[in-house]
């Protein structure tokens, strides 16, 4: 007899994964959390391009922004769409977003995602390729949201800008890694103790082409 092969629609997988995703803070938490330190110098672009190289012409391999952030990014695990790096100072590429048209990037908050906080409307945002070409972006927008159940997977997040809009994990992955091409940043909120309180979204929009080679 014929062993039966079970395929997931593309429309559960995502809401699948949308659940993972709101759920990233609480998959890896540290035994005792730490505040992050913003580190104190950050390399030149040049220097950090180098550094992260690897020839990879279609892989993401960096993060950076002046004076800020210069992290190296990895990617997910085949079939691990919910993996979030548990290094510090590493960002974890979100492939369900590459999926949809968009760049997500991953980090806990009480490691790189620490940073991610720190970024406000108007800055500039270079995602570093293993060739060493470079894709800037602009932040657009930056968007946090109260968990109501924070270890649910059936929990729904109010808008903190309008806190009578209630969204589902579903509506919530839509609405930030879906739409006109874009890098979504994401980390989790901490709060009253708890670091899976809320999630934190910086959106940011293209400065040029995909591919752009002229930020260094």
């Amino acid at each position: 007899m014929a062993s039966r092969i079970q395929v997931t629609h593309p429309k559960n997988r995502i809401f699948s994964t949308a659940l993972l995703l709101v759920l990233a803070c609480a998959l890896v938490l540290p035994t005792q959390a730490f505040a992050k330190e913003i580190p104190g110098a950050v390399p030149s672009l040049p220097a950090f391009i180098e550094s992260i190289k690897d020839d990879n012409a279609d892989t993401l391999r960096g993060i950076y922004v002046e004076g800020q952030i210069a992290f190296p990014i990895v990617q997910q695990p085949y079939g691990s769409p919910g993996y979030v790096s548990p290094e510090d100072s590493v960002v974890t590429q979100f492939s369900i977003a590459t999926e949809v048209g968009n760049i997500g990037l991953l980090a806990h908050n009480h490691l790189a995602g620490a940073t991610f906080s720190q970024l406000k409307q108007g800055d500039t945002i270079i995602l570093v390729y293993g060739d060493g070409h470079t894709q800037g972006f602009v932040v657009d927008n930056i968007q946090q949201y109260k968990a109501t159940d924070p270890l649910s997977p059936y929990s729904h997040f109010i808008d903190l800008a309008d806190e009578e809009k209630l969204l589902s994990a579903l509506d919530l992955f839509n609405k930030v890694y879906r739409g006109d091409y874009h890098l979504t940043l994401q980390t989790c909120i901490e709060n009253e103790g708890n670091l899976s309180w809320g999630r934190l979204f910086i959106i940011a929009k293209p400065i040029s082409n995909k591919n752009s080679n002229n930020l260094q």
